[in-house]
């Protein structure tokens, strides 16, 4: 928990010394997103599977959970939320935009135990496509560009790829992935890029909706798994599938995280569906937000729990 007192203190350091940001992002003691491959082979050497909690909804407006449309909106008590998940063991890092990762590097400052120290953090980028909105599927970079995933010393960026074959403003927003996968993977060190293609419908409201069927997933992995000049650095972001998830993720040798996603009461045919989709050779971990940051029974410690034994067992 966050206490008041220093909650003010990171309110004031934001306010009196906002250079301290880059100072402490470029003191952050990286480490690699899996064990190196040379070693796989070695008896119990862990480490090939990556666990991930995300926070960049509120930048794009999504701050509603179930039935609460401002669920997210109170800082102190996401940040809370994330020191309870980072804090466990078999986190391995954080997807987050500017401002949640800078607080978090400021906390750490004051209180001396950084939380994302020898963790991976991803920078999400494209944050434009606010939610409920008539543009949503026209997605430009808004939060971290190539430049300043390096500057802040990370290692990934993040970009969302909703596409409706029916609204020309999905073009526009591949356009922006294939040249931020591009800006991304030809610098001299190269950083994982985690693309997240989804693919999308409006329904008979208009309402932007999210087609799980294996067809739809297949489709929108195929497309995603070519762009760019390289797909070298590339990991994808996705959902369980609705069923087949074998067959879904042999459609590309890209590496998977699964996604979480709002699951309202169905937390444990969640849990279920990331198992089951685990056993796909492609996938190589799992990234959840709202899922476990916010559960219906508020349980965030035991949730994060229980996801971190399904990416990781032998922890």
């Amino acid at each position: 928990m966050i206490t008041k007192d220093l909650y003010r203190r990171l309110i004031d350091i934001r306010a009196h010394a906002p250079e301290k940001v880059l100072e402490l992002a470029r003191r952050r003691r990286r480490r690699p997103l899996l064990v190196p491959y040379e070693k796989l082979s070695e008896p119990n050497v862990g480490g090939d599977r990556l666990f991930l909690v995300a926070a960049d909804h509120p930048a794009r407006g999504a701050i509603g959970v179930g039935d609460d449309p401002l669920r997210m909106a109170d800082r102190r008590d996401l940040l809370s939320r994330l020191s309870i998940a980072l804090s466990h063991p078999g986190v391995d890092g954080l997807l987050a935009t500017p401002d949640v990762i800078e607080d978090l590097l400021l906390l750490g400052s004051l209180t001396g135990s950084s939380l994302l120290d020898n963790k991976v953090v991803f920078g999400s980028m494209n944050r434009g496509g606010l939610a409920g909105s008539a543009w949503e599927l026209d997605d430009p970079i808004t939060a971290y560009h190539a430049a300043g995933i390096y500057r802040m010393n990370l290692d990934g960026g993040k970009l969302l790829l909703r596409i409706d074959r029916q609204d020309p403003n999905s073009l526009k927003t591949i356009y922006q992935c294939a040249r931020g996968i591009r800006i991304l993977a030809s610098q001299k060190v190269p950083v994982a890029v985690m693309l997240e293609p989804l693919p999308a419908y409006r329904d008979r409201d208009g309402v932007l909706r999210i087609d799980t069927s294996p067809e739809a997933l297949i489709g929108v992995i195929t497309i995603a798994s070519g762009l760019g000049p390289t797909s070298a650095y590339t990991w994808l972001k996705l959902p369980p599938p609705s069923s087949n998830p074998m067959a879904v993720f042999a459609a590309s040798t890209l590496p998977v995280l699964l996604l979480g996603g709002d699951p309202g009461d169905r937390g444990e045919e969640l849990l279920t569906s990331w198992e089951e989709a685990m056993q796909a050779p492609t996938v190589r971990g799992l990234v959840a937000g709202r899922s476990l940051i916010y559960p219906a029974d508020d349980d965030v410690g035991g949730w994060v729990d229980r996801a971190a034994r399904i990416v990781h067992p032998r922890i």
